[in-house]
């Protein structure tokens, strides 16, 4: 019996969601299919995510006996950021995530896919949750960030922000791309762990990549079915999470007010809009100018 397994899928998750991963359950096909997929994922990343990626894929280990137990690669992360990685069952809401990300505790699915859903499943499992997420939780400015957005989470839960706030999540910690000299490299865990995605972020002249703008993220709308239209751009982590360190509530009043939402292939005049394979930014209406 595997992890997937209904006898051993059931538990009474505690009060947070928290359940044991029970590592030893998994079966050797639920290995094999951690190992296709990281094999052929570290193919495709190459050259397209950023070496903080690497640095912490390498600082935990992950390629090392198929799925990884949460109890060693949290012994490493807790040295390296004072993160751990616990399983839940499925999708928590709200403020369950957000109180574990402000205690740093990132909150991982345990099953993994089965091997006739390499490509896309809806829900996240644990190769999307820890090779997707987990190896930038190794970075402190990251980890810094992402301890911020839990924070800011649990105050947005006082006004109707929720839905401002996942976007910013969605743009930066799932599908977040960072300007380098020769072009761009992935850090969203959703695109890392994508093999399709991590070729059409980077390469695919379709989409818009606008420069990272925390109220133009906040009122834009994003697809979960299919590549993304839109991809924001940082210049470093450390600009992510400088945008952090401020009082949202003027955002949140100023958004509980408005029902404005930017579409999928909207731009605005005031956006900086990359060119793919240049460092050159054109405004929205077709003027260019050198990025600085």
């Amino acid at each position: 019996m595997g992890i997937n397994d209904p006898v051993i899928a059931e538990q009474t998750p505690a009060e947070d969601f928290q359940i044991e991963q029970r590592w030893k359950k998994y079966t050797d096909e639920e290995h094999a299919v951690w190992r296709t997929l990281y094999e052929r994922q570290i193919k495709v990343l190459k050259d397209r995510a950023v070496p903080e990626f690497y640095e912490g894929l390498n600082a935990l280990n992950l390629n090392e006996g198929g799925i990884p137990d949460f109890e060693k690669i949290n012994e490493k992360l807790m040295d390296l950021t004072g993160w751990e990685v616990i399983a839940v069952p499925h999708l928590i809401p709200d403020d369950i995530f957000f109180d574990h990300l402000a205690n740093r505790r990132f909150p991982a699915g345990r099953f993994i896919r089965s091997r006739d859903q390499l490509d896309y499943l809806q829900e996240p499992d644990i190769f999307h949750d820890v090779f997707g997420h987990v190896p930038l939780l190794t970075q402190p400015v990251f980890a810094n960030y992402m301890e911020a957005y839990g924070k800011g989470g649990i105050r947005a839960l006082k006004w109707d922000c929720l839905k401002n706030l996942a976007r910013l999540y969605w743009y930066t910690v799932e599908f977040g791309l960072m300007r380098k000299d020769d072009g761009f490299q992935i850090y969203g865990a959703g695109i890392v762990s994508s093999r399709t995605e991590s070729v059409f972020s980077v390469d695919d002249p379709s989409p818009n990549r606008i420069h990272f703008d925390l109220e133009r993220v906040m009122q834009t709308d994003y697809r979960i079915d299919d590549f993304q239209q839109v991809y924001f751009v940082i210049n470093s982590f450390e600009e992510l999470f400088d945008v952090t360190q401020q009082d949202f509530a003027p955002i949140y009043d100023f958004m509980t007010g408005s029902d404005k939402i930017y579409g999928l292939t909207e731009t605005l005049e005031s956006d900086h809009v990359y060119n793919v394979g240049t460092q050159n930014y054109a405004e929205a209406g077709g003027r260019f100018a050198k990025a600085s």
